[in-house]
């Protein structure tokens, strides 16, 4: 697996090289030609033909060079090749060659990037070229049949790159699309359980002032750690964002995962709410990707107990049974009542719901034991050790 891996990034890489350097990568293409169309004048020629001569050669050599302009003008390109090609045809008594190697370079290059007009114009001048060059040359049905499917499949081989570069950029732009919606889902995390939790004290802040200043204080800092802890995060994320994989940096920052989930509870408990934290059955290692999952799960339903449910008390539940973890959050608040508690509105729950989805999980939302309070129920299944450690 691990060499395959290597291979496919070679490849990669090279595949970026060339598309950054298509001048190289045409001229480099180019000399191959040239080489293969050298060997002929290199085999020696039957007794009864004259040797091969430098002006043959300068005139094939004349027939390679426009390809090193292939991608920009692959039109003109052709009619170069036919035009030179007859001329080394009819000027000169030089070697043949046993395939038209930079007619069909050109075909190939014009079904993969030039749009359907010139195809048909393309499709139209082979249909009179190939006959007429045949008729030249050998007059044999043989060549006439053998010319017709090279070019054919030339053409074909140009249409199958196209569609695979098609579908290649609509891939990428897939995995943009989906790596702009995990960024936006972490930013809304971030963001939306800070400013919630530093809004609360806020407002909680001035009638502190007035009745308990000690309450004030720790108000205060409470707002001051969250914002500390906000920057944190969005920095790590940022930084991710700018890091360069080849580029031999510092390692990327670990998302948060289970260990942190204490301070992330310290910190809701510091902003008013009382939060009650319980693990049940064996607990067994999670993957990193799971638990980060796991804890923005819950901090996204605690926000949405701070902003939403005017409750006074939440409790965070994990349970790893069944080769599954359960994660239950409840609150003691307003319940379905509360606009944002219904199913399937605001951000917060499509967030979860998109996060245990992408685990194979399933999230159910709904009012609390005997309609009091609202509750979040995630199921997660949990690979076994051997696929943890793996």
């Amino acid at each position: 697996m691990g060499a395959r891996g290597d291979v496919r990034d070679r490849w990669a890489r090279a595949r970026t090289w060339g598309a950054a350097n298509p001048w190289a990568v045409d001229g480099g293409l180019a000399l191959l030609v040239q080489a293969a169309m050298t060997m002929p004048f290199v085999v020696p020629r039957p007794a009864h033909l004259e040797p091969a001569t430098w002006s043959a050669y300068g005139l094939m050599t004349l027939t390679v060079l426009p390809l090193v302009a292939r991608r920009r003008a692959p039109m003109a390109v052709l009619w170069a090749v036919l035009a030179t090609s007859a001329l080394y045809t009819l000027a000169v008594d030089g070697p043949g060659q046993p395939l038209p190697y930079t007619g069909l370079v050109a075909v190939y290059t014009i079904a993969a990037l030039s749009v359907v007009w010139k195809r048909v114009v393309t499709a139209a001048v082979l249909v009179v070229a190939v006959p007429v060059s045949v008729w030249l040359n050998t007059r044999s049905a043989r060549e006439l049949t053998f010319s017709l499917f090279v070019f054919g499949a030339a053409y074909v081989l140009g249409r199958l790159t196209a569609a695979r570069q098609r579908a290649q950029v609509v891939e990428a732009e897939r995995a943009a699309a989906r790596e702009r919606a995990r960024i936006a889902r972490e930013m809304h995390d971030v963001l939306s359980h800070a400013v919630s939790l530093m809004v609360v004290q806020a407002e909680a802040g001035p009638v502190a002032v007035r009745t308990a200043p000690e309450r004030a204080e720790a108000a205060f800092e409470a707002i001051s750690e969250t914002g500390r802890e906000a920057m944190v995060q969005l920095r790590r994320m940022l930084g991710v964002l700018r890091e360069d994989p080849g580029a031999g940096g510092p390692p990327r920052a670990p998302q948060p995962d289970l260990g942190e989930l204490p301070a992330l509870l310290d910190r809701v408990r510091a902003g008013g709410l009382g939060v009650v934290y319980e693990t049940s059955g064996g607990v067994r290692a999670l993957p990193s990707s799971v638990g980060a999952t796991v804890y923005r799960i819950v901090q996204e339903a605690l926000t949405n107990v701070v902003r939403h449910a005017g409750a006074r008390t939440a409790s965070v539940r994990l349970d790893h049974a069944g080769g599954r973890l359960t994660v239950l959050v409840r609150d003691d608040g307003r319940g379905p009542r509360s606009p944002a508690a219904a199913p399937g509105t605001g951000h917060g729950l499509v967030g979860i719901r998109e996060r245990a989805a992408a685990h194979g999980g399933s999230v159910t939302a709904g009012p609390g034991p005997g309609g009091r309070g609202f509750e979040v129920r995630v199921l997660l299944p949990v690979p076994s050790t051997a696929e943890v450690g793996s």
